[in-house]
């Protein structure tokens, strides 16, 4: 069972609810709030997990020792970097990590993988109760169209969130080439023409910062699925563990 939320996560989620409240009820322009998908409204743990998991299996019978090795990963050794992930089950062999990274790659960036991830405590109720209150929800990812685009819609209305409605748009990248930071700031720029931007909620640091510089008046918070270094206080950056609010 996970512990209470802090006090202070629960202060920033209410006050960016209390500010889209506050802007719709103003007839203004409407309030947007902007979220990142993985790391920040999903835990993709479970899906690099599975990959692992499905590597270790075929290579059972030609390498018992990898396959153990493999097979004895859980979800909390699963790290944001895939390399920092197979140093935990001591897999550090320059042309065996670079056979299981071609097989993770070929696998984790695909729809039907994306839908192995688990929403975030208290996301899709968050997420739906900005929307009730008036705001436009932007989903803003790294993930690509070709390889992603429908696991993405998928998975996030099965797990509830708002989408295919209106005031709600999701973006990613057209091809899976292009930078994920690269994208994000095009994006920003397109995002900020269409109403007041209130808050940017992702689990990279680099794309906290660039939000920062985007929209200064914005609540700019970091999900801290993966346990980082803590924003530098001089970034006005908040730090919430998920997105409960009792």
């Amino acid at each position: 069972m996970l512990p209470p939320p802090l006090p202070h996560q629960v202060h920033v989620l209410q006050r960016v609810l209390d500010r889209v409240a506050v802007a719709s009820a103003d007839g203004g322009p409407i309030p947007i709030v902007v979220f990142g998908l993985d790391g920040t409204l999903y835990d993709n743990r479970p899906r690099t997990l599975q990959i692992l998991l499905e590597y270790s299996e075929d290579v059972r019978s030609t390498d018992l020792e990898l396959s153990d090795a493999l097979s004895s990963l859980s979800l909390e050794r699963i790290h944001r970097l895939l390399s920092a992930t197979l140093r935990e089950c001591d897999v550090v062999q320059g042309d065996v990590v670079h056979e299981i990274t071609n097989f993770w790659h070929e696998r984790f960036f695909s729809d039907d993988y994306a839908t192995l991830d688990h929403p975030i405590p208290g996301a899709p109720g968050y997420v739906r109760a900005l929307h009730e209150a008036g705001a436009m929800i932007v989903y803003v990812s790294g993930r690509d169209i070709p390889g992603m685009m429908l696991g993405t819609l998928a998975s996030l209305r099965d797990d509830g969130f708002p989408v295919c409605a209106a005031n709600v748009q999701a973006a990613l990248k057209p091809d899976a080439t292009q930078g994920d930071e690269s994208f994000k700031r095009k994006v920003f720029r397109q995002v900020r023409k269409l109403g007041d931007v209130i808050a940017v909620f992702d689990a990279a640091p680099g794309i906290c910062d660039t939000a920062r510089g985007f929209f200064p008046e914005a609540e700019i918070a970091m999900v801290d699925t993966w346990r980082l270094e803590p924003p530098d206080p001089e970034a006005q950056v908040d730090l919430v563990g998920d997105f409960r609010m009792g």
